[in-house]
């Protein structure tokens, strides 16, 4: 209960939906878990600051982006923004929101997968995308994504050849790969200007761990 109340207090000035919501949160993945949706959220104020948008959608559509728990090694992983924006109607009903709005929190939420390969045609869509890939990059992103591996029990890199000059990356069996097969590629995907921004400071941070952490493993 306290966690959820601290994790409400920063959705300001939605904390009563916030510790509404916050209740249908189950998960025991620490990359997804309300830590992750409060700095999502956080994202989304940074951007919306500068790009609009309707902040109660944005606060609904990032509480419940992550209400359907899939991992990331189940072959329903493409499928879990379409069930968590389906789950969102659900549990957004009871409020009495308009079909209109409950249609723009449940696109939101579709789109903001990078494996639903789902087009965001809102500003809300458009923002929580952004804010939620900028939570898969920099040092935040990195600290995921080897936590990530963890729970899929992969290695931390192919001993043999670490930087995968002579092989087809393989997130899901070498950490590492993950950086260059998919996180940094995330900076040309955005959206918004302002997110474009945030994305090229932390794109910068991903690739000089990725030079360290390969120069201590003997890549030149």
């Amino acid at each position: 209960m306290t966690e959820i109340t601290g994790i409400a207090t920063a959705f300001a000035p939605f904390e009563t939906l916030a510790s509404s919501l916050l209740h249908h949160i189950k998960t025991d993945d620490g990359s997804h878990d309300v830590a992750h949706l409060a700095r999502v959220w956080s994202n989304v104020r940074t951007i919306q600051d500068v790009e609009g948008g309707d902040s109660e959608i944005l606060a609904a559509a990032t509480l419940l982006h992550d209400c359907v728990a899939v991992e990331k090694s189940s072959p329903l992983r493409a499928s879990a923004s379409r069930l968590a924006a389906e789950h969102a109607v659900t549990l957004l009903a009871p409020f009495g929101w308009t079909t209109e709005r409950l249609d723009h929190v449940a696109h939101a939420i579709a789109a903001h997968s990078f494996s639903a390969k789902i087009t965001p045609e809102t500003i809300e869509a458009q923002i929580l995308q952004d804010a939620d890939r900028l939570d898969a990059m920099g040092a935040i992103g990195i600290a995921r994504c080897f936590y990530t591996a963890g729970r899929m029990q992969s290695l931390l890199y192919d001993p043999e050849d670490p930087a995968a000059r002579h092989r087809a990356f393989d997130d899901r069996n070498f950490a590492i790969d993950h950086l260059p097969a998919k996180l940094l590629t995330l900076a040309d995907g955005f959206n918004t200007a302002t997110g474009r921004r945030m994305a090229q400071e932390r794109h910068a941070r991903t690739e000089a761990f990725l030079t360290a952490f390969l120069a201590e493993v003997g890549v030149s």
